[in-house]
């Protein structure tokens, strides 16, 4: 769809070419859901295309995601022996459903800066301890968890002239046993839920709930609970304001698959345990 408000189109080649935050500013990664619909106050599109980043950076501490990193680039990803949790990212990224043509445009920084709650790399990036890096103006730079970056649908924690550079998947994450459980109204529709769980040697227990939920919301155990434990919990973490409602889900039905996928996901690393 072409923008046609839009006056200026910006295409630094560094950070110090990124330009003081003004009205009607918009940054623009792959650009799949900006040029799907009117955008009817943006004036400006900054392109990070031209920044150059390298996609993926694997190292000792763990996997770094650029922001510009497309879907295909994410998922040609070849993990390490020991990444037990890796097979989530091919998962995750066809929870997309999405062309061929989408894969190759659309980035990770863009589907978690959207903050939708069916974004499938919110929900690889929450479940795996996913820290942002967040360029602010002045050359700062600021970190925090995914969790905390997506604070609602279209909602994330990026101040005016703020850019996501990359997301870091910590190497503990990636070693991890998951499980991971999705459901939608139709088969080939949008997540309407979505629940990843991971479990370490140790025996720790992490439930991260997406799509279902207006944010991600995490769960933590110091151990694998009982399922009379992990309903409670549930109930007592995501108040019925929490659940999602719209064409692809009425809250009701997200909070029933929530509970069932959750005692689903807490069996199968029950059984992977032992």
């Amino acid at each position: 769809m072409d923008l046609n408000t839009v006056t200026a189109v910006l295409q630094p080649r560094g950070r110090h070419e990124l330009p003081p935050a003004t009205r009607g500013d918009a940054v623009l990664g792959g650009g799949t859901w900006l040029f799907s619909e009117p955008q009817p106050a943006v004036r400006r599109l900054i392109d990070l295309a031209g920044l150059g980043w390298t996609p993926l950076h694997e190292e000792a501490g763990g996997l770094t995601i650029a922001a510009t990193c497309t879907i295909a680039e994410l998922d040609g990803f070849e993990p390490p022996a020991d990444g037990l949790a890796a097979w989530l990212i091919p998962v995750c990224c066809r929870a997309f459903l999405a062309s061929f043509k989408i894969w190759n445009m659309a980035t990770v920084g863009g589907n978690i800066c959207l903050g939708l709650p069916a974004g499938p790399m919110i929900s690889l990036c929450a479940a795996l301890d996913g820290e942002c890096r967040i360029w602010s103006p002045g050359g700062n730079e600021r970190r925090m968890k995914v969790t905390d970056f997506v604070r609602g649908p279209r909602e994330v924690a990026l101040a005016p002239g703020d850019v996501l550079r990359a997301v870091h998947l910590p190497a503990a994450a990636l070693r991890r046993r998951a499980a991971f459980r999705r459901a939608s109204l139709t088969p080939l529709g949008r997540s309407g839920v979505l629940l990843i769980g991971t479990r370490d040697a140790n025996g720790t227990f992490l439930l991260t709930v997406t799509a279902a939920t207006r944010r991600p919301v995490q769960l933590p155990f110091p151990r694998l609970p009982q399922p009379a434990e992990l309903a409670a919990r549930l109930a007592t973490a995501i108040p019925d304001s929490l659940y999602y409602d719209d064409m692809h889900g009425r809250p009701d039905w997200r909070r029933h698959m929530t509970v069932l996928l959750a005692q689903e996901i807490r069996d199968e690393l029950e059984e992977t345990r032992a």
